[in-house]
This record gives C-alpha cells, structure tokens and sequence, in this order.
C-alpha cells in the first residue's frame, strides 16, 4: 500500500484553561494518494478542528501528526509554514479573493507573496490553471465581476496552482446554487482523477458525500463512521 499522505494518530484536542472542553478525542486516520474523501458530521462535532489540524494551522494537544512522512510534532513555526506551503492546498466556503484583483492576480498571490514580485513563471502558471478550470475568458477579469460558482473556481485555481498532493476543502460548495455546486465538485473530481491529488471535503450535503469515495463521520469529536462507498 502507498505512505499515507497523511496519519492522524490519536489526536486530541483540548480548549480552556480552567474549564477544559475537548473538540478531538484520540481521533486516528490516514488519508491516501488520490483518495477523494468527505468529512462528514453535526455542527460542533469536531470537523473544522480536525481539518485545521490535518492543514498544520493548530497543534493537537496530544497525539501526533505526520504529513508526507514528516512528524510535525516538534517543528518550528517556519518548518511548520514551508511544510504546509508544499503539501497543501486549502479552499473555503467563502472564497476569500480579494476583489480588487484579477482572476489572474488572485491565483498568483500565494507564490507572489512568498516571493515578494510577481514572475513570467507565475503568471503562466497561474494562466494554464485558470484555463484548465474553466476560465479561459475570466482570466483578467476583476474578482468582484465574477459570479459566484467562478470565484470559487479561481480559488480551486490558487489551491492547486502549486501542484500540493493534498486539498483541504471546507464546504466548498456550501456558498453557492445547486448548478454551480454541482460545476464545482465536478471540477475538484476531475481534478482529482487526472492528477492524483488527494481531497479532503467538509461539507453537511449528503448528496455531496454520497459522491464521493470514503466518507468518515466524526461525532462529538471521535470519528464514528469510516467507509468506502464503491
């Protein structure tokens, strides 16, 4: 069997110092090479937590973490930063573009950043992705004039412009009609058929799940449920 992108490996995760709540209790999965897989459970049951915890933006309070064969218990903040940067690629309910900017210049951002100038590298880059979701005609097209299913594809595009084994997608279709939810999972299934990138879906749409390949329950903060629906 292939090295588990990632392990989560009795993974805890308490909040409060004098009164203690617990959001994980001793959770344990791993997540595979082209795996499309759904998180599923009630509101408050745990699921935003684990996947800020899988996506290295919270530390568990006890267990451990490996992501691409790496403990990250003990890294520093900027080994922490560099991992999450190469192996990750995360997409949101509300896709936080900023408006101002282009299709073009939003998919850019990250490498943009990380750089401190734009490049010809990455604009290509960033072109060749928005053509391959959909957006040939929208590339220079301004955030704010895009619909609604057309943002979110920009930011699949910036999720997946630097090529990361793993996307973290929490109810990526949760914002938008039933059409462009349907345009928007097809786009992250095809994706996820012709690459091997690996997905991991929060999402409360049952129809969602049902699509995809495993679906893991979580309930009050232990993971109930955990299987394939071939």
């Amino acid at each position: 069997m292939a090295e588990a992108i990632v392990s989560v490996e009795g993974v805890s995760r308490e909040y409060g110092e004098r009164v203690k709540t617990r959001a994980l209790d001793s959770v344990t999965l791993s997540l595979f090479p082209g795996e499309f897989v759904a998180l599923v459970g009630q509101s408050g049951s745990g699921k935003s937590t684990l996947l800020n915890i899988i996506g290295l933006l919270d530390r568990p309070t006890s267990g451990r973490v490996v992501v691409a064969g790496t403990d990250t218990s003990r890294l520093p903040e900027r080994a922490l930063t560099a991992l999450r940067a190469r192996t990750l690629g995360f997409v949101f309910q509300f896709h936080h573009l900023l408006s101002a900017f282009t299709a073009l210049e939003n998919v850019m951002l990250p490498a943009w950043a990380d750089a401190g100038r734009p490049t010809r590298a990455m604009r290509e880059s960033a072109e060749r992705i928005l053509i391959d979701v959909g957006l040939a005609e929208r590339v220079n097209y301004r955030a704010n004039d895009l619909s609604g299913g057309q943002q979110q594809r920009v930011a699949i595009a910036r999720a997946l412009v630097g090529r990361p084994p793993l996307v973290l997608a929490d109810e990526p279709t949760g914002n938008l009609d039933s059409v462009s939810s349907n345009e928007v999972f097809e786009l992250m299934r095809r994706w996820n058929r012709e690459h091997g990138t690996t997905f991991l879906l929060v999402t409360h749409d049952n129809r969602i799940a049902s699509r995809c390949d495993r679906i893991i329950e979580i309930t009050d903060g232990r993971v109930t449920s955990d299987r394939t629906t071939g």
